[in-house]
């Protein structure tokens, strides 16, 4: 099982905080430190939608050109995710090819039958 994201986002902190509460086994990949590929994106936008990883809400999206924020699609939307891994909303739990993205306690207990 691993946990995508970046170490300082507070989202990203306290699911790792739930996930060793629990004692949950996870290994912890930083995008920024550690980089993310374009294959691993489009794992990710096959298993949940582009528009449920892309965050729409990150000061990264505030900071990109109208250009860049408008007619957005589904390719489109990869290739700003790749260049700017900040767009992608955080954590993203991968563990066993399922794909969990954001951080809810009430999900996770779904996720784990806790």
């Amino acid at each position: 099982m691993t946990l995508f994201g970046i170490k300082n986002c507070d989202t990203v902190r306290k699911a790792r905080k739930w996930l060793e509460a629990n004692q949950l086994e996870v290994t912890f990949h930083d995008f920024r430190e550690d980089g993310l590929s374009t294959e691993q994106i489009e794992q990710w936008v096959a298993a949940v939608g582009w528009e449920a990883l892309f965050n729409k809400r990150s000061t990264s999206f505030r900071n990109l050109t109208d250009t860049e924020k408008s007619d957005l699609s589904q390719n489109k939307a990869i290739a700003l995710m790749a260049l700017y891994p900040t767009l992608i909303k955080r954590p993203v739990l991968v563990s066993n090819g399922q794909v969990q993205v954001g951080f809810k306690e009430a999900d996770y207990r779904v996720w784990f039958n806790l």
